[in-house]
């Protein structure tokens, strides 16, 4: 059976920052961008650990309304329609597609498991380029928690059939790797600018620059585990 590499979406494939520009010309300011995705991570955080669950795109709205209203602003119909849609259209980061054809070369199932709802996930692999890459789409929404909690990662490994152990996620984000290795899987953390880990997350499997590393990184562990 062939070992599998499971990918978060945002930020980890795709950019984010493609939405800086939107952020300027309606707020003035590029970084509120980066305000509102951590908004976006706390309150979906918050959702879960509290069990009142609303899908990505209801938090989104949710915590662009927030961080206006930090900044004595409000948020038109318009604006925030740009904003959430630009979600859907968001770039793929430059490696992403050759690491992951590098994994399908190499014999790997790959996955997204994403915070997005279904129709979501579909569209931003679809625009991004990177359609007919993946073997499945997952998404949270099937166990109605918010990465990183472990219930996910349990679904995801019962979907895919495969034990823990088998399991690579790969992400840009520690909260997320943490999860992965809470829950026994393997894990590679991306460090994308800005992303670093604590000391108080579990430490990665692999570290990396960008996901070609992250990817000839595993390989080359998986090769050895089976010599």
């Amino acid at each position: 059976m062939p070992r599998t590499v499971v990918f978060d979406v945002n930020e980890t494939l795709l950019d984010l920052r493609a939405l800086d520009p939107v952020f300027e010309k309606h707020f003035g300011d590029p970084k509120m961008r980066s305000e509102w995705f951590t908004q976006v991570l706390m309150t979906s955080m918050t959702s879960t650990l509290v069990g009142d669950y609303s899908d990505f795109a209801s938090v989104g709205a949710a915590a662009l309304g927030m961080v206006a209203e930090r900044r004595g602003m409000s948020v038109s119909e318009e604006q925030r329609r740009e904003i959430l849609g630009g979600l859907r259209a968001l770039p793929a980061h430059p490696e992403a597609r050759s690491a992951v054809e590098t994994l399908k070369t190499n014999g790997y199932r790959v996955v997204t498991l994403t915070n997005s709802p279904p129709a979501v996930v579909e569209a931003q692999i679809a625009n991004s380029g990177l359609g007919n890459l993946f073997d499945e789409l997952l998404s949270v929404d099937a166990v109605k928690q918010f990465k990183p909690a472990t219930a996910v990662y349990r679904m995801a490994a019962e979907e895919l059939g495969e034990s823990a152990e088998r399991l690579w996620l790969v992400a840009a984000h520690n909260w997320d790797t943490t999860g992965a290795l809470m829950a026994g899987w393997k894990a590679a953390f991306v460090a994308r600018p800005g992303m670093v880990t604590g000391a108080l997350d579990r430490e990665p499997t692999v570290r990396a620059n960008d996901l070609e590393e992250a990817v000839a990184a595993i390989i080359e562990l998986d090769a050895g585990d089976e010599s």
